[in-house]
């Protein structure tokens, strides 16, 4: 089997050579029955902790199965210290964001609670969901970081401790600097703000506007849905800083 088509899954547990790891059902039936798999095949693995392993498949059930990682193939890569805090939206919709933050290289998806965040979708973003998608999304292009998924916090909270020395980068439908002027002005420590469907409050951009490392940013003319904005604004500014972050 070509290294293109070998299987990639996440482990919880820390990685060694030669340390037996057990994986759930979920995963046991995947390489079972979806990948067509036997004992002795080879599986990528990686823990958010030391990286990526090349592993043999010891025992393998329709419920059950234990991989031997042999190899560590690349250590853990290094994450520029990107914080995305988006406003819950539609569960889907808000689940797909995950998987983008995690795509893009995000260090920190935080839901953000603004005045206009609605209350049915803030309970949709649940954690578990969130983090299953974003292991997902790592499984399939290859990343071997995950994004740290903070707990909910309201806005104004998060504003009373924000750090002096991290970039507070807000995007705003009712205008703002040029983004690509903007962002290669704002290196890591940096954070993404987005706001719900429904926008910031008059009284959150002059609160925004207050803190002093805060910048103000259009994404263009278009008027676009949040998660159109969270990615396109993390996409420009990894283009913009990333590689050097």
């Amino acid at each position: 089997m070509s290294s293109r088509h070998v299987p990639r899954l996440f482990v919880a547990a820390p990685l060694s050579a030669g340390v037996a790891v057990a994986v759930d059902a979920d995963q046991a039936r995947y390489l079972g029955s979806v990948m067509r798999l036997a004992v002795g095949d080879r599986v990528l693995l990686f823990d958010d902790a030391t990286g990526e392993w090349d592993a043999r498949i010891e025992v393998l059930s329709k419920k059950s199965a234990v991989l031997i990682p042999e190899n560590q193939l690349r250590p853990r890569e290094a994450v520029p210290d990107i914080w995305l805090c988006a406003a819950p939206i539609k569960r889907a919709r808000y689940e797909w964001i995950a998987e983008k933050a995690c795509e893009l290289g995000a260090a920190r998806l935080l839901p953000l609670l603004t005045e206009r965040t609605g209350g049915v979708e803030a309970q949709q973003a649940k954690p578990e969901r969130l983090r299953a998608h974003m292991i997902e999304a790592a499984e399939q292009c290859g990343r071997t970081a995950l994004p740290e998924l903070a707990n909910a916090v309201k806005l104004a909270s998060l504003l009373d401790e924000w750090p002096a020395d991290r970039a507070l980068i807000f995007c705003d439908e009712d205008g703002g600097d040029d983004a690509l002027a903007v962002l290669g002005d704002c290196p890591a420590p940096a954070a993404i703000l987005i706001g719900p469907e429904g926008g910031f409050s008059d009284a959150e951009r002059q609160r925004l506007a207050a803190i002093p490392v805060a910048r103000r940013i259009s994404l263009g003319q278009r008027i676009l849905r949040a998660d159109t904005a969270a990615v396109a604004a993390l996409s420009l500014w990894q283009a913009a800083i990333g590689g050097s972050a």
